[in-house]
């Protein structure tokens, strides 16, 4: 089985004016998403953020939940920071990963549109039970990665579709999703 990775992308990141922004750091995605993570047995997350003060703000979050107050209040979270990884810079997340296993992971991210390098989940899912490259899948926040970033990549997941017409989930909701997608119980089969 391939070993799977994930990271919240706040740079490059398009705002609703299509114009390129960092966004700020948020407590519930960084909280959330390693809840997240450590029930889909995702190697490593990465929080990447350009900006030094707002990686600060990110590790002041975790140690509460590592080592403050919050570890000994809910014990519980403080497992789920184990797994949680400040970096600056998309290329650093992909360096380490590659320290790690020894090889190049794929890289994957998603939107909420299609593009030439769309791969379906079945394909992805298939890809992490039978092979051993890893996987790298990259979360945009704000309004998503630039159009430049985005065509670096590998493969883009396929959008997640709900039943109306509304399509803008939270990141925190699509990386839940995802990895249900990815690595939950194949329910569909019982």
């Amino acid at each position: 089985m391939a070993n799977l990775y994930i990271g919240l992308v706040h740079y490059p990141i398009m705002n609703k004016h299509k114009e390129v922004i960092t966004t700020a750091i948020t407590n519930y995605d960084i909280h959330d998403i390693a809840r997240a993570s450590v029930t889909y047995d995702v190697s490593k997350y990465f929080v990447i953020h350009n900006i030094p003060a707002q990686r600060e703000l990110a590790a002041t979050i975790m140690e509460h939940w590592r080592t403050g107050f919050g570890s000994t209040y809910n014990p519980d979270r403080k497992d789920a920071f184990t797994g949680v990884e400040l970096v600056n810079s998309i290329a650093v997340a992909v360096r380490m990963v590659e320290e790690i296993e020894g090889v190049k992971p794929i890289i994957a991210t998603t939107d909420a549109r299609t593009y030439d390098n769309t791969i379906t989940y079945g394909a992805m899912r298939k890809h992490l039970e039978n092979e051993q490259v890893p996987v790298l899948v990259l979360f945009g926040t704000g309004y998503g990665m630039t159009k430049e970033t985005m065509e670096s990549f590998d493969y883009i997941l396929e959008p997640i579709y709900g039943h109306g017409e509304y399509n803008h989930l939270s990141v925190r909701s699509a990386v839940s999703i995802i990895l249900d997608r990815l690595r939950g119980e194949a329910w569909w089969s019982k």
